[in-house]
């Protein structure tokens, strides 16, 4: 069973690099700390954009960044992915569903080996 994580850690990044929130606030472009504060006490997931700036400022992976949830997204597209999988088997396996398959199944076993 995978260990759970916590659904971000920027908190320990930006403590990591010696930045206040204020000044982390300062470099996305924002006038407070106050979505920062709320990222780091898991009340909000920031935008596409936030997060990238994040990776940039942190020098750090997005998925590193919010590990935990990027493992809740990964297990839920693996789900989906096997369910889809189930379905295309029932349908019949033509050379469109087999590259179907073959990718859903890429994403099954990408998510295992996490």
């Amino acid at each position: 069973m995978a260990i759970s994580k916590l659904s971000n850690y920027l908190r320990t990044y930006r403590k990591r690099i010696g930045l206040s929130q204020e000044e982390v606030a300062f470099l996305l472009g924002w006038k407070s700390a106050a979505h920062l504060s709320r990222y780091e006490n898991f009340a909000r997931i920031p935008s596409l954009r936030a997060a990238l700036a994040l990776e940039i400022i942190f020098q750090t992976a997005t998925k590193e960044l919010f590990a935990g949830e990027y493992q809740n997204v990964e297990a839920a597209v693996c789900r989906r992915a096997k369910l889809l999988a189930n379905r295309l088997k029932v349908g019949g396996l033509g050379l469109a569903a087999s590259r179907k398959l073959e990718v859903l199944q890429s994403i099954v076993l990408a998510a295992n080996t996490d």
